[in-house]
């Protein structure tokens, strides 16, 4: 049903690009394929980046419970920093905005591995 969803709603929508978890890599053969059974256009490219793991090492779902950002005392800032360290784009400390991580974003250079997240680190 997922796969059949998501094929109908990309050609509804022309989606073009896609990018989602690497663990949903294996699935894409089966949507291009519906796609082609369809008669409809498949996206042009896809891209599958490595998961955020839970400390438990599985992939951080709702199972890990409904943390926010107030929950965890981080600003959108400390989020933002987390995020700009875990894909290698910021050193621990160094202030981070969205122009500089566009200025250092580069698709090639993406961690393959998972990163995990653990509740307690900080911002």
């Amino acid at each position: 049903a997922y796969n059949l969803a998501v094929v109908v709603d990309d050609a509804q929508q022309g989606v073009e690009e896609v990018v989602r978890g690497a663990d949903l890599l294996e699935t894409t053969h089966r949507q291009l394929w519906l796609a082609r059974q369809l008669g409809v256009a498949a996206p042009v490219s896809y891209a599958h980046v490595p998961l955020v793991l839970g400390p438990d090492g599985q992939r951080l779902a709702k199972r890990h419970g409904a943390v926010t950002l107030a929950d965890l005392g981080w600003s959108g800032t400390d989020a933002l920093a987390w995020c700009a360290r875990s894909l290698g784009l910021a050193a621990a400390g160094e202030p981070v905005s969205p122009a500089l991580l566009l200025e250092r974003f580069d698709p090639a250079a993406l961690p393959r591995e998972p990163t995990t997240f653990a509740p307690g680190a900080s911002g």
